[in-house]
């Protein structure tokens, strides 16, 4: 199967500054991390985004370093496992590692600061590896809206529509998690490719900012996109979106952001849980969300994407990576066919890709790289 995010380069950064023989990902590292080798076999995956996510509190040039570093970390892991990972850029990688029993390993970048406002960055990242670009994190850019945040721009600004249009130019993914419902609305009526939502489940079924909205899922049939179905429990269940409001506030009164995976934070976040029982989604709770994305969307317009080691509570039976064959057993159970859990699984991200890339070939024989500036189309001079 194919997983449209995994958080393990940050996760790795924050334990132990990327030091792979501190935490050797061949060895077993359950209850320190979601992921290492063996449980992703045992889990069944077969190709990986690995997020090069960075935090928005960075910014600019910060923000373009940090990424960096994160996409050295991804390339120093794949060559460190070369009989389990293999470097993929496309769909043709994807399915080569794929007869060759090892983990396809894809980059994708998780908010627009990465860029800091600099289409040359953008391509930068592209040739680099990276395929796909989340357009925010929880805090805006200057150029696109956050669903977690004060809307500044009403979904893209003049300059946003000129990333979503150099990204299709060469191929990267537009990834609308994380982004404003009139940013998800901007980008696809701006797009000439197929979309991604990395890591988002229904809204319908748990209203919160980060999940998909019913119309937006339904526009993933004519712009031919996919959405990545997360386990993130506050996205899958009510209850557990309630809890998390209490469970943020007690993290940033001790002095740790909401989002911090390190150890000391991930402790404070544990104690809190010990205290105050969280609510906890079940596999059947994320199947429903798969069930209505497959409903609203088409069964052509459905993945998965766990944010396995961005999160620090997970759902029962999704605990880690190896989790994944339980998720299929329950769809198994609600009547889904091989052939369209083949598509949830695998075809349908492959396929993605493989149009992007298409639309990428035929644009570039027609545009050049943009050269535009936020100033230019923003008037922030």
């Amino acid at each position: 199967m194919v997983d449209g995010h995994n958080d393990l380069p940050w996760a790795m950064r924050s334990h132990v500054r990327y030091d792979l023989d501190a935490l050797d990902l061949a060895g077993d590292l359950s209850g320190v991390l979601h992921t290492d080798l063996d449980r992703l076999r045992a889990g069944g995956v077969g190709a990986q985004f690995w997020s090069v996510f960075v935090p928005s509190s960075l910014a600019g040039e910060r923000a373009v370093v940090a990424t960096l570093e994160q996409i050295d970390f991804v390339r120093g892991m794949i060559a460190r496992y070369p009989d389990r990972l293999w470097a993929a850029f496309g769909a043709a990688d994807m399915e080569v590692a794929r007869a060759q029993g090892k983990i396809a390993s894809l980059m994708g970048a998780e908010g627009g600061h990465s860029i800091g406002c600099s289409l040359g960055a953008l391509r930068g990242l592209y040739a680099l590896g990276v395929r796909y670009l989340t357009l925010t994190h929880n805090d805006n850019v200057p150029w696109a809206d956050s669903a977690t945040d004060t809307p500044k721009v009403n979904g893209l600004s003049r300059f946003g529509e000129e990333v979503v249009r150099e990204m299709n130019r060469l191929g990267m993914l537009v990834d609308l998690s994380h982004v404003a419902e009139t940013t998800m609305r901007a980008a696809l009526a701006v797009t000439r490719a197929p979309v991604i939502f990395s890591h988002s489940s229904a809204r319908a079924l748990c209203d919160h900012p980060r999940n998909i909205p019913d119309d937006v899922l339904k526009s993933l049939s004519a712009n031919g996109g996919v959405a990545m179905v997360t386990f993130v429990p506050q996205f899958v269940l009510p209850a557990a979106t309630r809890w998390v409001v209490d469970a943020d506030a007690n993290m940033r009164e001790h002095g740790f952001h909401p989002l911090d995976t390190g150890p000391a934070a991930i402790a404070c976040q544990r104690e809190f849980a010990a205290a105050h029982p969280r609510p906890v989604p079940t596999v059947a709770d994320v199947a429903d969300h798969v069930d209505h994305v497959r409903e609203a969307a088409g069964v052509d317009h459905v993945g998965l994407g766990g944010d396995f080691d961005g999160i620090a509570f997970a759902t029962a039976g999704l605990d880690d990576v190896s989790g994944y064959p339980n998720l299929i057993a329950e769809l198994l159970d609600r009547g889904w066919s091989t052939t369209d859990l083949g598509k949830l699984t695998w075809h349908n991200a492959v396929r993605v890709l493989r149009d992007a890339q298409d639309v990428a070939d035929e644009l570039r024989r027609t545009e050049t790289p943009s050269i535009a500036t936020i100033d230019q189309l923003d008037g922030n001079a």
